[in-house]
């Protein structure tokens, strides 16, 4: 049940949250549409095959298989993850023609190769625009932890310094880092660069656009990125040229077009914001009011931020800059006025801002989360709302609980989508046999994406263990070790873990049948999920 919005009685404020109808929605776009029409295309085929070849029906049957075998063998030579291979050969003996048109259509991406083209000269061209500070990596914490490992291999597919000299603080509800934005937003003097996956009218985003618009009349330079799906869930289409007209510059990534897109699969999933290259925010929270339990959806709304001071600033704004233009590529590009900026900050342990795209062959979030389980030594404490694992995820949870580390997740009491929640059970029963202890948030839905361990490391960020996020999205988190915050997301964990419920093999027998039966079925589609 929603809660009725606080909002402002300033006009200026209704006038700039005002909603504008959206007409009709633009449901039959990328892949739905091309699935819905090949699959009639099958069923056309096949219902002349019958009419007009029912004599020589075992022809037409000789040479379906024969295609099918030809597709499989195809498959089995692409570069793909294992588990999306079996789910790509059930489908292709369920329904050939439609499957091989997809599997085609997903190999032959072109729309994938254009950005990847993009985004590596993008990385190559802005590699210098931030520099590794080569004493850091040399110091005795980030050596004896292997972070300086950790940091070769991120470097591999972007520019990712380890950074001491900044602090840290840590937010355990959307509520308190929507506080201290709105704080630092106004005290914005030349720049505000913001990146989200969701923006919906609301208190929320209200209050903030009423300061965005203010600091663009005072000439700030100002800039909104935010995902394309929001035009068919919380923003009208022309949402950017609206926001122009206040004086502030926006875009929709890679925004839906009807039947082909062949990006439709790689959404912007980040949240970054960044003031005056000083102070930077990230985290699971977007910019509705859910997330700062204004409004109710799901019970309570458990997500976490961090907010960053000092010289890792420059390492989002890098990546800010880096996904604006990659959508307008420019020749040259001087980014130079906006890093190096930040005020001096005492020494508060080290951090290293990063992000993770699906346009290379690195899976940077998926190892960093590894890297965390198999050094750990003592726990490793997790919270996050999906639960869609793929089998080096699971085995990395597994061996850790194995050979003794205290493994514990927190997930959603209260789901936000049916069929994740059921998948995320169909796990339950094989990591509680492995030692991996799981809980579930009773009052709500936890939207954290929080590893915490050993009281030395963390990482807070927008990367879910789901394949979206691991292997289809743009996603950015910060690693730490031994900054201040860290007992405060560990006391946070187990202060959490206090308002849930245990998971037994008895409560997973007791589970819904539907949860059941839904999990089941979209465990062989789960790769696609």
């Amino acid at each position: 049940m929603k809660k009725k919005n606080n909002l402002t009685d300033d006009p200026d404020v209704i006038r700039l949250i005002k909603k504008k109808k959206k007409g009709l929605l633009r449901i039959v776009f990328s892949r739905f549409g091309i699935t819905a029409l090949v699959l009639l295309l099958q069923i056309m085929i096949l219902a002349a095959v019958f009419i007009w070849f029912a004599e020589d029906i075992e022809y037409y049957a000789l040479a379906a298989t024969l295609f099918t075998l030809v597709v499989l063998f195809r498959l089995f030579l692409l570069d793909m993850d294992s588990s999306a291979k079996i789910t790509w050969m059930f489908l292709i003996s369920l329904l050939p023609l439609p499957a091989a048109i997809m599997l085609l259509f997903t190999e032959k991406d072109s729309g994938h190769a254009r950005m990847s083209r993009r985004l590596s000269r993008l990385v190559r061209d802005s590699r210098n625009a931030i520099a590794q500070d080569e004493s850091v990596l040399k110091e005795d914490k980030v050596v004896q932890s292997s972070t300086d490992a950790l940091c070769t291999y991120l470097n591999l597919s972007n520019t990712f310094p380890v950074y001491n000299g900044s602090k840290v603080t840590y937010f355990p509800l959307g509520e308190y880092k929507f506080k201290a934005m709105l704080e630092e937003l106004k005290k914005a003097e030349k720049f505000i660069f913001m990146e989200y996956f969701i923006i919906d009218e609301g208190l929320m985003w209200g209050s903030i656009l009423k300061i965005l618009a203010d600091k663009a009349a005072q000439g700030v330079e100002v800039r909104v990125m935010y995902d394309g799906m929001c035009e068919i869930s919380t923003l009208t289409s022309d949402y950017p040229k609206r926001l122009e007209k206040l004086g502030i510059k926006c875009k929709s990534f890679s925004p839906l077009t009807p039947f082909i897109s062949t990006q439709y699969n790689y959404r912007d999933h980040r949240k970054i914001l960044v003031i005056d290259g000083k102070v930077a925010f990230n985290g699971g929270v977007n910019l509705a009011d859910e997330y700062i339990n204004e409004i109710v959806r799901f019970g309570h709304w458990k997500d976490t931020a961090l907010m960053i001071k000092g010289k890792a600033v420059d390492s989002y704004t890098h990546k800010f800059l880096q996904m604006w233009h990659l959508t307008e590529l420019k020749k040259d590009m001087d980014w130079s006025a906006y890093f190096g900026l930040a005020d001096p900050q005492e020494n508060d342990g080290y951090l290293i801002p990063y992000c993770d795209s699906p346009l290379d062959k690195y899976k940077v979030g998926e190892t960093v989360y590894m890297d965390i389980l198999d050094r750990a030594k003592n726990y490793v404490h997790i919270m996050t709302p999906y639960l869609i694992l793929d089998n080096e995820m699971e085995t990395a949870l597994t061996y850790a609980a194995q050979r003794g580390v205290d493994v514990k997740l927190i997930l959603p009491g209260i789901p936000d989508k049916k069929m994740p929640y059921a998948l995320a059970k169909t796990h339950y029963k094989h990591l509680l046999e492995c030692g991996v202890k799981i809980y579930e948030y009773t009052p709500g839905f936890v939207h954290a994406k929080v590893f915490v361990s050993d009281d030395e490391k963390a990482v807070v960020g927008t990367i879910n263990l789901d394949y979206r996020s691991l292997y289809h999205h743009f996603e950015c988190a910060t690693y730490l070790l031994g900054t201040s915050c860290i007992p405060e997301i560990e006391e946070d964990f187990e202060q959490t873990l206090e308002k849930c419920s245990v998971v037994t093999f008895d409560t997973i027998k007791n589970t819904k049948v539907s949860y059941k039966i839904r999990g089941t079925i979209m465990k062989v589609f789960a790769p696609l999920m």
